[in-house]
């Protein structure tokens, strides 16, 4: 079996020196779509240096996502074919909001692998720390297509009850046409979201969106629509990707506020709501 859960496990983290500046915070909010209205107060706190706050979703890119996914994918114990690979699900903790400058260093283990039958789930946790002591944790869910059926845990139940009752807030997101070359620019170099060829190898049309692209922009949609622009009250953001998302598309955001955490359902409007985002949870103060 081309994953050795046991060795997966035991494999020593992997560290990497990261570093990132009001630039890399910059051209990743301008890669979520922020900065309309350019002179907006509130887009402003995206996109000028002298008002620059950092959106905790910042923290999947940070480094040019250094180590990420495939860094994950070639640890100890796992072989696999990256045509089978699927970012299932991400969720960032936050410890302290992230400075709009810094140099931290980022320690990256596969901290579980789940049988779902027909797939297994790695899960690649990494934790960033500076000199003033954790800054975020991060977990992404990595399905591998054809790799379960190994008689291993299930792990927990990826799906939740969904919200009940009518949306507090429904808001949509439109994709700009070239918004995912613009993403692509923070780290995610993958050419399904740039080339339509190979998108077509891909079993794609057209190039799609980055999910991560995806989750950022929901982010900003909870921080400026029910945290009142405030991204040091984000403790946590978890989310799973059940769709697809095509540039030029709208996202229809709905959002369900609880005590201390809102829950979130994204469609892609263009599409009858077809699933984008569900199971997807904001923890704030």
């Amino acid at each position: 079996m081309p994953i050795d859960v046991a060795q997966a496990l035991a494999a020593a983290p992997r560290t990497a020196g990261i570093a990132w500046g009001p630039e890399d915070v910059q051209l990743y909010h301008l890669g979520l779509g922020a900065g309309v209205p350019a002179t907006d107060p509130d887009e402003l706190r995206y996109t000028l240096e002298s008002r620059l706050h950092v959106l905790p979703s910042f923290a999947t890119v940070a480094g040019a996502g250094s180590p990420g996914v495939i860094s994950g994918l070639s640890m100890p114990g796992v072989d696999v074919d990256l045509a089978h690979v699927l970012h299932g699900g991400q969720s960032v903790t936050l410890h302290r909001p992230i400075p709009v400058e810094g140099e931290a260093v980022a320690t990256a283990r596969i901290a579980a692998v789940y049988d779902k039958g027909k797939a297994a789930v790695l899960v690649l946790r990494t934790e960033v720390a500076d000199g003033a002591g954790p800054l975020w944790t991060s977990d992404a869910q990595i399905f591998v297509r054809g790799e379960g059926g190994f008689g291993g845990d299930r792990g927990p139940s990826a799906r939740a009850e969904p919200p009940a009752g009518a949306p507090h807030r429904t808001v949509e997101r439109t994709v700009r046409e070239d918004q995912a070359l613009l993403y692509r620019l923070s780290g995610d170099r993958n050419p399904l979201h740039a080339d339509p060829e190979f998108a077509k190898l891909a079993g794609f049309d057209r190039p799609i969106l980055h999910g991560l692209c995806t989750y950022g922009m929901t982010l900003k949609a909870v921080v400026d629509t029910v945290l009142g622009g405030d991204v040091a009250r984000v403790r946590s953001y978890v989310a799973r990707f059940a769709g697809v998302v095509y540039p030029g598309e709208t996202l229809r955001v709905r959002l369900w506020r609880e005590e201390d955490r809102v829950r979130v359902t994204v469609g892609a409007a263009d599409r009858d709501d077809a699933p984008v985002l569900t199971d997807t949870v904001v923890e704030h103060t």
